[in-house]
């Protein structure tokens, strides 16, 4: 495994820490007072004009898209280890991915699309999300069952002649605040009866479409993620035509599958590059701040906190690059241990390097001052998006467990829950 970046990802990375220096990082405060004055004058969920100022540069300058490899449609998409490097920089702030058409769950929506989708699908749902035009969300979370078992979701998908009627309820759909979104990707069950894993489907659903009713916004640790948002959804006798069915009935598992490894190793990706930003905000702090009789820099904690920072990042990003060297050479179903091993490591180190950081800036870190706290609250969320801790643990565990047993490794599934 080589992990050198290539002439073209080395300009791409260069071109991309010039924008982040241009038009990013300054404009950090903008984005929030944006979004407050929008909460303050009735309607948080209105897309910032920052963002939509700052798509037309990210494209004139080839950053857009960069996230789908093999594709006609984009062919600037980059495979996932060249990807790696430049998605970890986009991680630093919150909001800067949405920037470069490269933020989830339009990631994982438009990547679905690509692999599965028909060419009808793909030219009226695919081409627009590329282009930036509209938005779209994943439908998969139920606040009724354990959702970190895909197999006890209960929304029903029931075909009715040309139709599909469906009934249920979702939560936790990321991206549906947005008044651009158009498009959700919901799994459901189309047959009880069949196999554990033949009773899913997953269907194209408008965002408009009758009977389609947003209940509520739900908030992370205070925060809204306004204008993105994860909503409440419900589902009340929407039909849909049956052409709407990705790949056919049943299809919905192994389609979830294909969706979920790229999305959680994108958001790895983006831990990484959390990780990074705290731990520059934190040696910033360190060097600025005296207590005691020194800076904090000089005090022996802040020294090994901010050492075992580092060997914490590096030992993430090198498992990062390796998940990914093995998607783009052998697949995402042979390297499902190396997927669910990163996406336990990523995030709970990243909450280590934040919190560190947070620490060292005193009263200022849990405050909105830094962008420390909210950093926290959405890599927390990450131990339980895309799969708990737990699941992947056990799946790691039995697939450990069957090698020494002799049993084949493909008989363990990897975990499915929502996708963000």
């Amino acid at each position: 495994m080589h992990f050198d970046y290539s002439p073209k990802v080395q300009q791409l990375r260069e071109r991309l820490l010039a924008f982040f220096d241009q038009h990013i990082y300054p404009n950090e405060r903008r984005f929030h007072e944006e979004v407050e004055a929008n909460r303050r004058a009735g309607n948080a969920w209105v897309p910032t004009r920052l963002i939509e100022e700052l798509k037309p540069l990210a494209r004139e300058a080839g950053l857009w898209n960069l996230f789908l490899p093999r594709s006609a449609r984009a062919p600037e998409g980059l495979s996932n280890l060249e990807y790696a490097p430049l998605c970890e920089i986009m991680g630093r702030v919150a909001w800067a991915p949405e920037v470069f058409n490269c933020s989830a769950p339009d990631t994982g929506n438009m990547e679905t699309l690509e692999r599965y989708g028909s060419e009808a699908q793909k030219v009226r749902w695919l081409e627009p999300l590329l282009h930036g035009e509209i938005r779209s969300a994943f439908l998969m979370t139920e606040p009724d069952v354990a959702s970190s078992d895909a197999t006890n979701i209960e929304c029903s998908i029931v075909r009715e002649g040309e139709e599909y009627l469906i009934n249920g309820r979702k939560w936790w759909s990321s991206g549906a605040g947005d008044p651009r979104c158009k498009l959700f990707i919901v799994m459901g069950k189309t047959d009880p009866t069949a196999g554990r894993h033949e009773q899913q489907s997953m269907i194209l659903v408008p965002a408009d479409a009758p009977g389609v009713r947003v209940i509520r916004p739900l908030s992370v640790f205070g925060y809204d993620d306004a204008p993105h948002g994860h909503m409440e959804i419900e589902l009340k006798n929407v039909r849909v035509p049956a052409s709407n069915i990705l790949l056919g009935e049943g299809r919905g598992f192994e389609i979830a599958q294909g969706r979920l490894g790229p999305g959680r190793i994108h958001h790895c990706m983006r831990s990484i590059g959390a990780a990074e930003r705290a731990l520059a905000l934190m040696c910033q702090r360190a060097i600025a701040r005296h207590a005691f009789g020194k800076t904090i820099a000089q005090q022996t904690v802040t020294q090994e906190r901010i050492a075992e920072a580092r060997c914490s990042i590096e030992q993430a990003r090198l498992l990062t690059l390796k998940a990914a060297y093995m998607m783009d050479t052998v697949g995402n179903k042979v390297a499902k241990a190396e997927i669910a091993m990163i996406k336990i490591v990523a995030p709970n180190m990243a909450l280590k390097v934040i919190d560190w950081a947070i620490q060292v800036h005193g009263g200022m870190g849990v405050s909105d001052d830094t962008p420390l706290a909210y950093m926290w609250a959405l890599q927390r969320t990450l131990r339980l998006a895309d799969g708990p801790d737990e699941v992947h643990r056990n799946m790691l565990a039995k697939l450990e467990l069957s090698a020494h047993m002799k049993l084949p490794a493909d008989s363990v599934q990897p975990p499915i829950t929502r996708g963000a």
